[in-house]
């Protein structure tokens, strides 16, 4: 696992929990109280969007990227059951015509021929 794929594991368990949630409130409260601070309400609208969408858009990536790897992972334990599920049907199949027949058309449907 490269360093960039532990950061994006990291990060999910941190974002996907309740005291990022928190974080993120307390941010916008200190905000939305720091306006007599600011002598330009424009700068000040500008600081929270400025914020939110560097924060939304790393996070969109990162969580993306776990997404797509959480896909790709049950896909393979997907491919694994349907390669285990093929074998022992097609060791049974020497008796029945039509059990060869589900075994070809799982194999087709999940390309177990195509990965070997």
């Amino acid at each position: 696992m490269s360093h960039f794929e532990r950061f994006v594991e990291v990060a999910h368990h941190r974002v996907s929990r309740a005291p990022f949630f928190m974080v993120c409130v307390v941010i916008v409260v200190v905000w939305f109280i720091s306006v007599p601070l600011w002598s330009d309400l424009k700068a000040w609208q500008v600081a929270i969007h400025t914020v939110a969408s560097v924060i939304s858009l790393l996070l969109l990536v990162l969580l993306e990227n776990a997404g797509r790897r959480a896909d790709e992972a049950a896909q393979e334990k997907l491919n694994v059951i349907a390669e285990g599920l093929a074998a022992l049907m097609h060791s049974r199949a020497q008796e029945d015509r039509d059990l060869e027949e589900s075994v070809q058309r799982l194999r087709d449907a999940v390309g177990l021929e195509e990965r070997h």
